[in-house]
């Protein structure tokens, strides 16, 4: 028995204590305290680390509601209060974007960004997905223990988005470093004195580079999105340095995470590997069910309630924070037959699974996300059919943060031509 289960014998209120906590075992396997919060709380009020009151939705139908409410509103600048005790001033800065707002101001920056993430657009850049992926498994010691995340996982979507974007190759290690402290921070004193001299950084180096392209444009997204400013004054200066930072953040974090669960699971459920391997053509759909299982956002960002709000019988307070457990959504008994089984034939995943979420915020970069993702599986398991992990799934650590938006590992360490 843990010291949680100690301290609360009550299965209802240990499952919100856990969720609240963070702690390392609820960490490795959410699921279960999932499972009792859909039977027992649907929407749990809980006390997490920065003290702000919060209210967890954990089923299908009311988190998928509870997406495109606009009684739940996006704009955390309206919660400033709230906002300004989680996150301190440092991240202010950083979210003036579309992740962060509401209609009319929401479909405006959505408007001048979307050009870029059409499906279309997206496809060409796939020969150069291609050579980026070859390039990272050439470099990956075939004879010795692979830490598969730093090697593969994670500069994958890095370099795509940032050629996408226009930040200079050079520079895309810092980039990513400043990122991973952001993604990874907590809510301690220490913590947030981190998180805000990685923003602070962050914020410089983004204006230092708006400020370059604004001088030597080239044929990137930054460069567009500057002339669309210059011509039309549709983005603020601040608007412009906030997307540009959510589009780097999200751009890479969500899908690197995936890649890792993606391989993960997949080495821990040798029968579906195996049926994708002898029918590539069921990838696709394969990818669609890793999300829907155990996909790399476990929790919608922050929204709050503009007004009185009542969902599964529980009042949410006006100016409470709502937080929408996707991952809680994705294993919903009431949605997805066998939901704790990965099968990656189930059908008609792809439009009912809610990953990518739904409404107004649905992902913008869901389309590259899955390219990324086909190319990147492909790749690997073409090239190292013995792939297999290093370790034990007992040994597997995940990240631990309290309240996590991600659902990833730690580390993911693989011997690419096992035996």
């Amino acid at each position: 028995m843990t010291q949680l289960e100690q301290e609360i014998q009550d299965p209802t209120s240990l499952a919100v204590a856990a969720a609240s906590r963070g702690c390392p075992v609820y960490r490795a396997d959410p699921y279960p305290v999932y499972r009792q919060l859909r039977e027992t709380a649907p929407v749990s009020r809980l006390t997490p680390p920065h003290g702000v009151e919060t209210y967890l939705i954990t089923r299908y139908e009311d988190a998928k509601a509870a997406l495109a409410d606009p009684r739940i509103s996006k704009d955390m600048y309206a919660a400033i209060d709230a906002y300004h005790t989680i996150f301190g001033d440092s991240s202010i800065a950083l979210d003036d974007n579309m992740l962060f707002s509401d209609p009319p101001k929401h479909t405006r920056l959505r408007r001048i960004v979307n050009r870029a993430f059409t499906p279309r657009r997206i496809e060409v850049l796939r020969p150069r997905i291609q050579e980026i992926t070859d390039t990272l498994l050439d470099n990956c010691a075939a004879d010795e223990v692979v830490d598969l995340l730093p090697a593969f996982a994670f500069p994958l979507p890095l370099k795509v988005i940032c050629e996408l974007i226009g930040v200079p190759e050079e520079e895309r290690d810092d980039v990513q470093e400043w990122c991973s402290v952001v993604a990874r921070t907590g809510f301690s004193k220490g913590d947030k004195d981190r998180l805000a001299d990685a923003e602070s950084t962050l914020h410089r180096y983004f204006q230092e580079l708006i400020a370059r392209k604004r001088k030597n444009a080239s044929d990137d997204l930054l460069s567009d999105l500057i002339r669309t400013q210059d011509e039309q004054g549709s983005l603020t200066d601040g608007e412009l340095v906030s997307t540009l930072w959510i589009l780097l953040f999200a751009g890479h974090k969500t899908t690197a995470y995936l890649i890792g669960n993606a391989v993960y699971n997949l080495l821990t459920h040798r029968d579906q590997l195996q049926r994708i391997t002898t029918s590539p053509e069921l990838l696709p759909n394969a990818i669609e069910e890793i999300i829907r299982f155990d996909g790399s956002v476990e929790n919608a960002t922050f929204r709050h309630a503009l007004e009185d709000i009542t969902i599964a019988g529980t009042l949410i307070p006006k100016g409470s924070l709502v937080q929408i457990a996707i991952t809680s959504a994705n294993r919903d008994p009431e949605r997805f037959e066998a939901p704790d089984d990965f099968d990656v034939t189930r059908q008609g995943v792809q439009s009912n699974h809610l990953g990518f979420g739904t409404g107004p915020h649905y992902c913008l970069g869901a389309p590259l996300a899955r390219m990324e993702m086909q190319l990147a599986l492909t790749s690997l398991f073409d090239r190292f059919p013995r792939i297999d992990l290093a370790e034990s799934p007992k040994e597997t650590e995940w990240l631990t943060v309290p309240f996590p938006a991600f659902r990833g590992l730690k580390r993911l360490p693989v011997t690419l031509n096992a035996h």
